[in-house]
């Protein structure tokens, strides 16, 4: 790959290119509208740079596949779209019950049910509230951008390694298929000490990842760990923001429509309103500290989401119920930047005059 260029790439492609960049050795998947360029893509490039692709007989086969490859330490991938990450969810909670690291890619899809392939953001429960059994959670990373969806997985390897924990990137059918500008650089993260990792019994003591807990109070001790663990993950917010100096109005907003809506938010500062937009990067751990310190001097925010409103919940919890407006638009379609700033106007009219 030549460094220097800027490549004109698809958001799914960008997330295989920027895996591989991580170190990425083993990817296990199953074909789903509309993430199937990862697939196509690891299983054109990945085999070139030494790895391993293998396209399973079921995503339930496929999360198994990438838990038994990471237990020895290497780093591995894999990815779908809704319903297949409903059918990963057993496996990403033994994952985190034996820490054992891996990347999940979701580029969701129109829901509930099979509903269609159009963007949606109706997975946001699932993926920070941890959408299988048990007390876990998973670092959850939502790039808005073709150039995040490529530095974002570079980061999702390391994090998951140094938590010994998955890390999951929630992207959506628009991240997925859009293209934009790309320019590839060096990954540059530190490797992670792994004297966890089944590599082999011989001239040491044998290792043992499990989830399993039956003695008393093992398993009561190992949650407790756990917790602490993801307590840590608070340090690893991230989030973006635009005019919030002055902000009357903080609107917020994560991946595809906080990219639509930086626009709305140009257009209504055109128009002398003063609204800043918080767009969190990390929606597990969520930014509440920030968005809390924030609410010191703020006195509106709108949530915008493609849902019925989901990512809503997590901003009352950060700043109270009592000064959060929502405008929600359940999946079909994708709203226009004149659309999210007539929802704008109309609420800054109504709260601020």
């Amino acid at each position: 790959m030549a460094r220097s260029n800027t490549l004109l790439v698809k958001g799914n492609e960008a997330i295989a290119m920027g895996a591989i960049e991580a170190g990425c050795r083993y990817y296990f998947g199953y074909p789903i509208t509309p993430q199937n360029d990862i697939p196509e893509y690891m299983s054109r490039h990945l085999p070139e740079a030494g790895g391993t692709f293998l396209q399973a007989e079921s995503e339930i086969a496929s999360i198994n596949m990438l838990l038994g490859a990471a237990a020895t330490g290497a780093r591995a991938m894999t990815s779908s779209s809704s319903p297949g990450i409903s059918l990963k969810q057993e496996g990403i909670s033994y994952l985190c019950g034996s820490q054992i690291p891996g990347v999940i890619v979701n580029m969701s899809r129109s829901g509930p049910g099979l509903g269609g392939i159009s963007p949606s953001q109706g997975d946001y429960f699932q993926a920070t509230r941890g959408g299988g059994h048990g007390d876990y959670r998973t670092i959850v990373l939502a790039p808005h951008s073709v150039q995040e969806c490529y530095d974002l997985t570079m980061r999702a390897f390391d994090l998951a390694d140094r938590y010994r924990n998955p890390v999951v990137i929630l992207g959506d059918a628009l991240l997925g298929q859009m293209k934009e500008p790309l320019k590839p650089r060096k990954h540059r993260g530190k490797a992670v000490d792994k004297d966890w990792a089944l590599t082999g019994a011989g001239g040491r003591e044998p290792r043992l990842l499990k989830s399993l807990y039956l003695s008393e109070g093992e398993l009561t001790k190992h949650n407790w760990m756990l917790h602490r663990k993801y307590r840590r993950m608070r340090r690893e917010i991230r989030y973006e923001t635009v005019g919030v100096e002055d902000a009357k109005l903080v609107v917020v907003a994560f991946g595809s429509v906080a990219r639509i809506l930086k626009n709305a938010v140009s257009m209504a500062r055109e128009q002398g309103m003063a609204v800043g937009l918080f767009r969190p990067v990390t929606l597990y751990p969520f930014p509440q500290a920030v968005l809390r310190r924030l609410a010191e001097r703020v006195n509106r925010f709108m949530a915008l989401e493609l849902s019925t409103g989901q990512m809503v919940e997590d901003l009352q919890l950060s700043v109270g119920p009592d000064v959060v407006d929502f405008y929600g638009r359940p999946p079909g379609s994708i709203p226009s930047p004149d659309e999210l700033y007539r929802e704008i106007r109309k609420n800054y009219r109504k709260r601020i005059g």
